[in-house]
């Protein structure tokens, strides 16, 4: 059965690793985001860890769709037109509306930065899939994991977010990590609808570098989700 094996968890030590994420690590901290989710990925060990990372995912999946939310109250108020807030697909939503809508995975309230606090998380649960299934239900964290990936791919189609190293490394590592879960629960639920709408396309993206406008490679979603969660 899944999460059926007890562990002792310590509940002041999560409560000090998750201050230590939100706190030590960010926009604010100088170290460039990947030496920063490689800290990350060392400090969060163990069950405990991974209780953390799984908090860290569920507080900016929550934050994100709490804020669009808020997006599609204020608009309906002042202009009368209703948006429907779906987090099994943001697609439509932003195909619908992408001009009035804001992308604010940078800025919401929990602080976590979407490629340093989340791309460590990200990483922790899915190096530690087969430990997480076996202590907890995996089944919230894999749909935040899709649903973290849904935002991340709408941002670069319909609200020009650019598309650099860091960008492309989140949202391959969330591709990844739905793998390694899905792959450790032996009989996963399907595949949400945003994934299996970019399967089916093979459009590869512009990677830069984080630092200039140089393109460095490509990422093409569909066939990193082909490959990773058809196999």
């Amino acid at each position: 059965m899944l999460g059926s094996k007890q562990v002792q968890h310590d509940p002041g030590r999560q409560e000090a690793l998750l201050q230590d994420v939100r706190h030590r690590f960010g926009a604010r901290v100088p170290a460039p985001p990947a030496e920063q989710v490689d800290a990350l990925t060392r400090l969060l060990d163990g069950d405990d860890g991974l209780s953390v990372a799984a908090r860290v995912l569920h507080e900016f999946a929550e934050d994100a769709q709490a804020d669009l939310l808020a997006q599609a109250y204020e608009l309906h108020r002042r202009t009368g037109r209703r948006l429907i807030v779906d987090r099994r697909n943001y697609r439509p939503l932003w195909r619908e509306a992408a001009p009035t809508l804001r992308w604010s995975l940078f800025e919401l309230p929990s602080g976590f930065h979407p490629y340093v606090q989340v791309a460590a998380a990200v990483t922790v649960v899915g190096t530690g899939a087969p430990r997480f299934v076996e202590t907890t239900d995996p089944r919230p964290v894999l749909t935040h994991l899709f649903e973290v990936l849904d935002l991340t791919i709408v941002g670069w189609e319909y609200n020009r977010v650019r598309v650099d190293t860091d960008a492309a490394t989140l949202a391959y590592r969330l591709v990844m990590a739905a793998r390694d879960i899905r792959a450790a629960m032996g009989d996963p639920p399907p595949l949400p609808p945003p994934v299996r709408e970019l399967m089916r396309r093979n459009n590869t993206v512009d990677v830069l570098d984080p630092a200039g406008n140089r393109v460095v490679g490509g990422f093409n979603p569909g066939a990193e989700m082909r490959a990773a969660l058809l196999a």
